[in-house]
């Protein structure tokens, strides 16, 4: 039995966790609900509806959970959500996780806590990630282009809980996830987003000739690679990629998969991409076999097939 403070608890993956945790542990999320997959569950979790970038609420939910072990997903992400959000991005992402830590060391609860789970994000590799390990360079992007906000204020945000690792000694392990997808997603994500299309016979929409390469990741393997991070104590002070090789392929293709495995009428219709866009993007895993002995489970046709059965039922 933990204390376990999942910060941007009522998202997709959050969700997912919660439901792996909740019966052996004591759950507290923090989240303003922007995103709110927990609405779909009947947990029993205590809910501090705050948004993270109040530092006084911030503090005062740490105090009163005390938790032994910290999962940090609360962020603003999504290309569309960072476009038209920018300002937001850099808050919640940058200031959002500095109250957090803050808060931690203020009120002393950092004693107590045994792990922290910090999530980034892919992004930080750059336009082009094939099988980058993850003391490999990362990527700033251009200044001014949205999408590399976000990547930039993920990067920060590991390095400030890095900062704090060194200097106070928290107990921290940072994940970069690869795409993940699976039932109960919310905002944005090609896989749901195209199910929810193909249940409709609606056209599917893919930018520019649909090349891009991507590599999905199944949310039960994602949540089993969390657990393994939990338990395990040989990984504090690491980044771990977390993602699945074996489920990479180009957009036009996953969208045509989509399509057949569904058994849709829906047609592909190309557009010109309105924003700058990741061209590769394919995980090394290396480093989380050899600490975890993670491996994925789910191939991409189970994971599309269980993540179409679950939309079918809820639309």
């Amino acid at each position: 039995m933990a204390k376990i403070l999942l910060t941007g608890g009522a998202g997709f993956i959050g969700t997912a966790l919660i439901e792996k945790l909740i019966n052996e542990n004591e759950i507290f999320v923090l989240d303003n609900l922007d995103r709110n997959s927990l609405k779909n569950k009947n947990f029993e979790v205590t809910l501090f509806e705050t948004d993270i970038i109040n530092y006084h609420e911030v503090y005062k939910n740490l105090v009163e959970a005390c938790p032994d072990i910290v999962i940090h997903l609360a962020a603003i992400a999504g290309v569309d959500n960072v476009i038209k959000r920018s300002v937001s991005v850099m808050d919640v992402n940058m200031i959002g996780t500095n109250n957090l830590l803050k808060a931690m060391v203020s009120s002393n609860c950092i004693k107590n806590v045994k792990k922290f789970i910090n999530f980034s994000t892919s992004e930080v590799y750059g336009s082009y990630s094939y099988k980058l390990c993850e003391d490999e360079h990362t990527t700033l992007g251009s200044v001014g282009e949205a999408r590399w906000m976000y990547a930039v204020s993920k990067l920060a945000s590991e390095h400030l809980c890095f900062a704090y690792y060194n200097q106070f000694g928290l107990p921290l392990v940072s994940v970069r996830p690869f795409n993940i997808y699976g039932p109960n997603q919310v905002g944005e994500g090609a896989i749901h987003i195209f199910i929810k299309k193909c249940i409709k016979n609606e056209d599917i929409e893919v930018h520019d000739d649909g090349s891009q390469i991507r590599s999905w990741c199944y949310i039960d393997d994602a949540v089993d690679f969390v657990l393994k991070c939990i338990y395990n104590e040989n990984i504090i002070g690491h980044v771990l990629n977390l993602g699945n090789p074996e489920g990479t392929i180009s957009i036009i293709n996953l969208a045509r998969k989509v399509i057949e495995l569904t058994k849709s009428k829906s047609k592909v219709k190309f557009i010109k991409s309105p924003y700058v866009d990741v061209e590769l993007r394919i995980p090394n895993i290396n480093k989380a076999k050899q600490i975890l002995n993670y491996k994925p489970k789910v191939g991409l046709d189970e994971g599309i097939l269980k993540t179409f059965g679950w939309y079918k039922e809820m639309i």
